[in-house]
């Protein structure tokens, strides 16, 4: 079974797979839907990608899910966010933000912010494709952008942003058995999520609800 394991997430497999099933479409495409019942910012039903588009006024947004491509097996790159944020202070997350009316495509933003946040060089990152959008309690619509990444980069943290940068195993990560549904009550509602614990790092919410739509993506 690990040899089956190890061969299915061996990096060239991996690429060739993303390659296969990602796009840059986004679905949903609209952006007049309205947000009827709104969630929570670091809660994403069971998981799932919200299939709402934006309510008028709201903002799109990017993250970059960073695949670091090493010889023998592929890492995500995610960070930990500064204590001193007004939200999700010491969260964990994936580099990302707003589009701006400058950015050519959610690609673009999500390359820019990522170089922003981390100094991540946008000459090692490959876009490879988008994942389904998510959409926030405070309007954020937020658009996975799926990328392979050079190793052997040197990173340069925004301490007004970012605590901490580090790497967790792809596989890890797209192993079922490491995905644990949580609940919790929010404004008097019960409501559910996906959390993915890794040694001292509580990945969850919005960070582990795009990790899990990675999976059904590729391996579901």
């Amino acid at each position: 079974m690990t040899d089956l394991l190890d061969e299915r997430f061996a990096p060239t497999r991996v690429f060739a797979h993303i390659k296969g099933r990602l796009t840059f479409t986004i679905e949903p495409p609209g952006h007049d839907l309205v947000l009827s019942d709104p969630v929570m910012d670091d809660e994403v039903m069971a998981g799932q990608p919200t299939a709402l588009a934006l309510a008028p006024g709201a903002r799109a947004a990017a993250v970059l899910v960073g695949l670091v491509a090493y010889p023998r097996e592929v890492r995500v790159l995610l960070t930990q966010r500064a204590a001193g944020l007004r939200v999700h202070a010491g969260q964990i997350a994936f580099p990302g933000g707003k589009i701006e009316s400058y950015d050519d495509s959610p690609a673009a933003a999500a390359l820019r912010e990522a170089q922003e946040e981390v100094g991540l060089p946008p000459a090692h990152v490959e876009p490879l494709g988008y994942l389904d959008p998510y959409v926030t309690g405070t309007g954020f619509r937020v658009i996975p952008v799926v990328a392979r990444v050079e190793p052997h980069f040197d990173l340069r943290l925004n301490p007004g942003e970012v605590e901490d940068a580090f790497e967790t195993p792809f596989a890890f990560l797209m192993d079922a058995a490491n995905h644990s549904l949580h609940s919790r009550e929010f404004d008097g509602k019960l409501r559910q999520f996906y959390a993915m614990p890794y040694g001292e790092r509580y990945i969850w919410g919005i960070t582990a609800g795009i990790l899990r739509n990675l999976f059904e993506r590729l391996y579901s």
